[in-house]
């Protein structure tokens, strides 16, 4: 199985193509954090042509202690719309706080995509694209690296309708069943300052959205977690509420490691 590269890129790594709205900036600093870390290293993936210039797919990789290539793998994913940079900001802020606290990211190989509509064109609606048909060339090097890299899951990081009053999560894929009554992502003294509930997965035909739209064409079987954060939440509370749920999530996971649940 091939694993991203260690070498360090520079931050100047996510200049081509990238829209000049928020996200540039928080993505430079990753860049910059990745360039001394022992944990986080970059590796754009790219290139793909936006008009007459090259510009790539940020892509981070975080090794976690005494993680390894055969080590359970994920794929963490926002910014399927440049409009809307929360989801990718959560993301980064996640990423860099694993670098602080590696333990939190214990045996595990984490792959970060914190802005996927690199070109922001409009119209695309990524988020919903199936990941076999899609023409957008940010969906084809995913689908690209989703056939090589072998992930054990995706978690994808949306924001949900601007009405939404609870963070949505939906978990599909052959391990939802385990999953969904076991998660324990907020306890019962934390449900009115981190509202969430459980959204239906539809059921009988395979998903034609998203990762597992292309599940066939993948060495192992993934599953699929979403996070859908209400639109209307303030910035802080939808980075604090998102950054919160991921972290406990890598940790239940790790935990379903450990006492053999086949995750």
């Amino acid at each position: 199985m091939s694993t991203p590269s260690r070498g360090r890129a520079t931050a100047n790594a996510v200049a081509p193509g990238m829209p000049s709205n928020p996200p540039r900036g928080d993505l430079r600093a990753l860049y910059a954090l990745s360039q001394n870390s022992p944990h986080v290293f970059a590796s754009p993936l790219g290139p793909f042509l936006l008009g007459r210039r090259a510009a790539y797919l940020p892509r981070f990789v975080f090794f976690g202690p005494h993680a390894c290539d055969d080590s359970w793998r994920l794929a963490l994913l926002a910014g399927f719309d440049h409009r809307d940079t929360r989801a990718s900001r959560a993301l980064v802020a996640l990423a860099t706080r694993l670098a602080a606290d590696s333990e939190t990211g214990h045996g595990l190989n984490l792959t970060f995509f914190p802005l996927v509509d690199v070109a922001g064109a409009p119209g695309r609606d990524l988020g919903s694209a199936h990941w076999g048909r899609q023409a957008a060339p940010e969906i084809g090097l995913l689908g690209q690296d989703a056939r090589v890299r072998g992930y054990h899951g995706f978690v994808r990081i949306e924001t949900g309708a601007a009405d939404d009053a609870f963070i949505g999560l939906r978990v599909r894929g052959p391990f939802a069943g385990v999953l969904r009554p076991n998660l324990e992502l907020v306890g019962p003294g934390e449900s009115r300052s981190i509202p969430i509930r459980f959204e239906a997965a539809p059921e009988g035909d395979a998903p034609v959205d998203g990762p597992l739209s292309i599940a066939d064409d993948l060495m192992l079987r993934p599953f699929e977690l979403t996070f859908r954060m209400p639109a209307a939440w303030p910035d802080e509370t939808y980075q604090h509420a998102a950054v919160t749920l991921l972290e406990r999530f890598l940790r239940r996971y790790r935990a379903f490691q450990a006492y053999g649940q086949n995750l």
